[in-house]
């Protein structure tokens, strides 16, 4: 399985990295939102889910979303890791086509059981 990881912040991208790969996945990393949408683009018949943070240069995880759902027209699931725990930043993600908005910090087992379940429910 192939997961886009989307995050500006170069220690939480390394630590998700890692956990991801550790745990057998294969990982597409961005460390902005250009850089996302990059690679959206490239692999968009490779990847199986993606996990944007919110504020980033370039493209939000906001507008990462939108192209993912509404321009590429990828029905991937999508995780929201991010600091925003505003209830309407949530409610637009989630009606944007995010699958799952979680608040940083976060615990990485909480993160891949999540994973797990949205992939496991997309097959």
């Amino acid at each position: 399985m192939n997961i886009l990881v989307c995050e500006d912040d170069a220690i939480t991208l390394k630590a998700l990295k890692y956990s991801l790969k550790a745990d057998g996945y294969e990982v597409f990393a961005a460390a902005d939102g250009k850089e996302g949408a990059d690679l959206l683009r490239e692999y968009i018949h490779e990847i199986d889910m993606m996990i944007t943070d919110q504020h980033m240069p370039y493209f939000s995880g906001l507008e990462l979303v939108h192209l993912l759902r509404n321009e590429l027209k990828m029905n991937v699931p999508i995780i929201m890791l991010t600091r925003v725990s505003l209830e309407e930043t949530r409610k637009l993600a989630l009606s944007l086509g995010v699958n799952e908005y979680m608040t940083k910090p976060f615990f990485p087992k909480q993160l891949l059981l999540k994973m797990k379940s949205m992939l496991n429910n997309k097959q």
